[in-house]
């Protein structure tokens, strides 16, 4: 009697407080491959005509595959197709040919996604590169890291990214991955020098890649617990290269075999008991996942691609035909990657018009693999533009919006998206999430409403598009006199760069109807108008009142900030801010009558911008027509100094407050074990003491999200801990002698101010998060200001 391999088990496991049902658990998890069985891959990957990868490549697929002996059969060649049992797949311009597998979990990376990577993010997406062999395209990019930190930080990055979006975790407990992935090999290099790596890399399914982690780290780990976790297993922590033996490709390769083995051998104690629980549940489905593996390319003829771009743009032909048509990335997403295709490909036509290399600094500016410091040398000139992110935008819009270049970039974005027609909104559509590239997490609480303004049009003026070059300033009020004096490229320069502040800082939104009528403090308007339209009236060339407004907005924007007057932030508790050694950033009301151009009430204080009074300067004659409604709330007036009329953007001030910083040699203060450092913030306390695995909260080699999840675990036992000292405190108040309360009036009466501010801010935090996802904000927002009063009211 032959015994057949043992049936797969069906579980009821405890997933939180829900009871799941997991289905065709194996008995056994499948081996590593051997050796031998990683070099007949290679074989017959060398001998299969219609392919072409590097060993390592080949190497790193068969490592990946728990069956590498039946994607060497796939590979070898058919008496009816020379180029094997590959799937093949047209798409716009080349076809694909691709392997379907089942592949290891902890042997795929999660690769730069369109739709994580237009989220507010701290880490930069790597260079992408193409590879060819022999000039001809390659199913291989190359993706270029600073370092291997750059790298661990990127995968945190973007399993914590999705998995804050959304996440299977639970679908896939109850019957594993059932979707293929869609992946494919990269070489993966450091600009310091660091080994290269070979891996494969997820393009499609990265929400299901994430969320199979997720069902590895358990019910209950959060987002942040689950990156560590992925980043661990796929990169382990060694760092450093040893002085002798295997390079760094082979450490981490075996680190994740060993990772494998740990499992393995948990998951079989855990399958020999009577009943297998959660953990053999957890292991088993997501230990491995399906996928396709694109190993082949070939351009098809007249494709006007150069070979090192066909592979990746058919790749993200792949992604578009599924998230741009049918389950669509948000719009952000969905704009920037029809904007940078059709860009490349306009750069790859070789039309005689432009400079390709020009071409090429435009697009690296665009997509962010050009710094904004970059722009002097990219641009040159005499004067050169200053290296600012404002400068960045006004030259990329000058640059897009050349009248021939914008007509092609026009069509080819209508080829990618399949429609027919684009008007100037739409590509203003477009434009909104490259400009925002720089500034995106400073300004996230405005993000929408600024995205918004480019959906109406944003800068896109009639004038704008008819082609101009940017006149480079330190002062951007040097360059009325020259405008209304009929210098067109000063116009435009003031019309771009004040134009974007504005809209970044949420001055200038999509005025909708519910807009009019509403007090010029609360985001009123006093007329309808496109955002563009505004643009255009305020740099008519007759518009002193137009053109100083662009002017001294140019001037006051900053890219790492939020102004005074877009988001208004109300104290619930009369707590002070912080001092700081940075002037306020605030937008000023223009008075043409004033000596600086400040308009002053009648206590001499600068009175600040709004809305009402940009859309008002776009067309003084009709906005003196308009009955302003009456103010019921007079804002408090702005006591600093009126700003100096000076361009650029500040540096951010440097340090800390000292509140906040932590003392030097803290250990030898003489504290307990335990207690807190003086001069030390809670988190670098927990830190310190071993309360909170994690980095230091100052680190600045940690990027922000890894010290935020430890900022919220500091939160979470500070508060928990106020919990305990509070009930010890009720638990002795029958002990303690009358002669002293337990808790002294005075520092009940601080206690109570703080924990108001405390929930006050989570409150606010709570409302945020909740309302991108269940409870959208109105268009273009509501104040914040009334948020808070209502708050309070509660």
């Amino acid at each position: 009697m032959t015994t057949g391999t043992p049936a797969a088990l069906s579980l009821d496991v405890e997933w939180g407080k829900d009871t799941i049902r997991v289905t065709n658990v194996p008995a056994h998890l499948p081996p590593d491959p051997t050796d031998t069985q990683i070099a007949a891959v290679v074989a017959a990957g060398r001998a299969n005509p219609s392919t072409w990868l590097p060993d390592p490549s080949w190497e790193a697929i068969a490592r990946a595959t728990p069956r590498p002996e039946a994607l060497a059969v796939q590979l070898r060649p058919t008496p009816d197709d020379p180029s094997g049992l590959l799937m093949v797949e047209n798409v716009e311009g080349a076809t694909l040919r691709s392997v379907p597998t089942r592949i290891l979990l902890s042997e795929i990376f999660p690769g730069p996604q369109p739709r994580t990577g237009m989220e507010v993010s701290e880490v930069p997406d790597p260079h992408v590169l193409g590879v060819t062999h022999e000039s001809r395209p390659a199913a291989l990019v190359e993706y270029r890291y600073e370092n291997l930190a750059h790298l661990r930080n990127h995968v945190w990055q973007t399993i914590h990214a999705t998995l804050s979006l959304n996440s299977y975790a639970t679908s896939i407990l109850t019957r594993s991955v059932t979707r293929n992935l869609i992946t494919h090999p990269v070489k993966i290099t450091f600009e310091d020098g660091t080994e290269p790596l070979h891996v494969l890399v997820v393009r499609d399914g990265i929400t299901r890649l994430a969320s199979a982690w997720a069902v590895q780290a358990g019910h209950g780990a959060d987002p942040a617990e689950v990156a560590g976790l992925a980043t661990d297993a796929l990169l382990g922590r060694a760092t450093v290269p040893t002085a002798a033996g295997p390079g760094l490709a082979q450490r981490l390769s075996a680190g994740r075999a060993q990772w494998r083995q740990e499992l393995r051998a948990e998951f079989d104690q855990e399958m020999k008991g009577a009943a297998p629980g959660l953990r053999a549940a957890q292991i088993a489905q997501s230990y491995v996942v399906p996928a396709q593996i694109a190993i082949g390319v070939e351009s098809h003829h007249g494709r006007v691609l150069s070979a090192e771009d066909v592979f990746d743009d058919a790749i993200r032909s792949v992604l578009a035909s599924v998230h741009v048509e049918f389950k669509q990335w948000d719009a952000a997403a969905q704009n920037v990657e029809v904007i940078t295709r059709a860009l490349k490909r306009i750069i790859q036509q070789g039309d005689p018009r432009w400079n390709t290399a020009e071409l090429q600094a435009v697009y690296g500016l665009a997509v962010g693999r050009i710094p904004v410091a970059d722009l002097p040398q990219v641009f040159g000139g005499d004067p050169a533009p200053p290296g600012t992110a404002l400068w960045r935008a006004v030259y990329l819009v000058s640059a897009l919006t050349q009248p021939d270049l914008l007509e092609l970039l026009k069509d080819q974005a209508k080829a990618i998206k399949g429609g027919k027609r684009m008007s100037m909104k739409g590509f203003g559509e477009l434009l909104g999430p490259i400009i925002d590239l720089p500034w995106r997490a400073q300004k996230k609480l405005v993000t929408k409403q600024a995205r918004n303004a480019w959906n109406n049009g944003g800068v896109l003026s009639n004038d704008v598009a008819r082609g101009w070059t940017p006149v480079p300033t330190d002062d951007f009020t040097t360059l009325i006199e020259p405008a209304m004096k009929g210098d067109y490229d000063a116009r435009r320069t003031l019309a771009v760069a004040g134009g974007v502040a504005l809209i970044a800082d949420k001055l200038l939104t999509r005025n909708v109807g519910s807009s009019l009528g509403v007090k010029r403090e609360k985001g009123g308007v006093p007329f309808r108008s496109d955002v563009n339209k505004v643009i255009e009236g305020l740099s008519r060339q007759t518009n002193e009142l137009g053109l100083w407004t662009l002017a001294l907005a140019a001037n006051t924007f900053r890219s790492d900030d939020l102004p005074q007057n877009s988001v208004p932030k109300l104290s619930l508790t009369g707590k002070e801010t912080a001092p700081s050694d940075e002037p306020p950033y605030v937008y000023f009301k223009v008075d043409l009558a004033a000596e600086d151009r400040i308009a002053r009430d009648p206590a001499g204080v600068p009175v600040p911008l709004y809305e009402w009074d940009v859309v008002a300067a776009s067309d003084p004659d009709r906005a003196t027509q308009v009955v302003v409604p009456p103010s019921a709330v007079t804002p408090a007036p702005v006591h600093v100094p009126p700003p100096t009329a000076v361009g650029g953007e500040p540096e951010p001030a440097e340090g800390e407050p000292a509140a906040e910083e932590p003392a030097e040699g803290g250990e030898a203060t003489g504290a307990a074990p335990g207690a807190p450092v003086p001069g030390a913030d809670p988190v670098t306390t927990l830190f310190h003491y071993g309360a909170v695995p994690g980095p230091r909260s100052h680190d600045p080699s940690v990027p922000p999200s890894q010290r935020a999840a430890g900022h919220r675990k500091a939160l979470h036992l500070g508060v928990q801990g106020a919990r305990d000292a509070l009930d010890h405190l009720h638990a002795l108040e029958p002990e303690v002698g009358g002669h002293t309360p337990i808790v002294p009036v005075e520092q009940l009466d601080e206690l109570h101010d703080l924990l108001v501010g405390i929930l006050t801010d989570v409150e606010n935090l709570r409302r945020r998060t909740t309302g991108g996802h269940a409870d959208p904000a109105p268009e273009d927002g509501d104040p914040e200001a009334e948020e808070a009063l209502e708050l309070a009211r509660d």
